[in-house]
């Protein structure tokens, strides 16, 4: 009789009492996920890290980041690269100082850029949806795999046989997540239509010494190897509106957008 205490299997339960308790917690539980649900997508949230407000936008069944990650713990010129060391960087700005990045209108605009091993935080490939990798995103999110991004491919449209294709592209996926204007694109900003609302911006990247395109090319990793010394990432592009589907260097720096767990 376990010591006169009586042993339920929650998960599972079998008494009729016990059935009825659970079935009673899960609708508890599914009204409170969309409450906090409602309350994200009406007013976004706040990194505690760094008090950075991000917009968010549900898409499909996922909700991401409407805007690029600014979490910037330091801060290191284009100059110095790494595929093993974590590093961070804000476009044009060549120097140390966090606080001066930071008060950059590249900053303020496009958020920080990555090489891959930082937007990890030192965590392993990851392929699976989700991904299990916080990485450098905050606490209840975290950076998508190559099949999280897929997942979100597909719902705008990529197709099967695209997405079966080894560097695979769509049509106008892209457009969808673009913003729509050229305040900030080069003209003539091709497809951009943002409805999915993800609002994708042109921060550029920074790749060999230097950075490059910014208004041309918004970049974004996945959690994803695609091999020891490269990971997949994804981008979209001024002059066209598919989404593209790629593998680089882990020591360029690329945007972050991170999902909601």
């Amino acid at each position: 009789d376990a010591n006169n205490q009586n042993i339920s299997n929650l998960a599972n339960p079998v008494n009729a009492q016990d059935v009825a308790t659970k079935a009673y917690v899960d609708i508890l539980l599914a009204k409170i996920e969309a409450l906090e649900e409602s309350v994200i997508l009406s007013n976004g949230f706040t990194d505690t890290r760094d008090n950075n407000h991000y917009k968010v936008v549900k898409i499909g069944n996922q909700i991401w980041m409407a805007e690029n990650l600014k979490y910037l713990p330091s801060v290191i010129g284009p100059a110095i690269g790494s595929e093993t060391d974590q590093y961070y960087y804000v476009y044009d700005y060549d120097g140390i100082d966090v606080a001066a990045a930071k008060a950059t209108d590249n900053y303020k605009t496009y958020g920080v850029l990555y090489n891959w091993t930082a937007a990890m935080n030192g965590a392993a490939s990851s392929g699976v949806n989700p991904s299990g990798v916080q990485g450098v995103c905050p606490c209840g999110w975290h950076l998508p795999s190559d099949a999280e991004w897929k997942q979100l491919e597909m719902h705008l449209g990529l197709t099967e046989d695209e997405a079966n294709a080894d560097g695979w592209r769509g049509t106008d996926e892209g457009g969808k997540l673009k913003d729509t204007t050229t305040t900030h694109w080069n003209s003539p900003n091709e497809g951009a239509t943002n409805e999915s609302g993800f609002t994708a911006l042109p921060g550029g990247v920074r790749v060999n010494v230097g950075f490059a395109n910014i208004g041309v090319t918004s970049v974004w990793w996945t959690a994803t190897e695609y091999s020891g010394t490269s990971a997949w990432h994804r981008y979209v592009n001024y002059n066209g509106s598919e989404v593209i589907r790629s593998n680089h260097t882990k020591s360029a720096g690329y945007s972050v957008r991170c999902v909601r767990d």
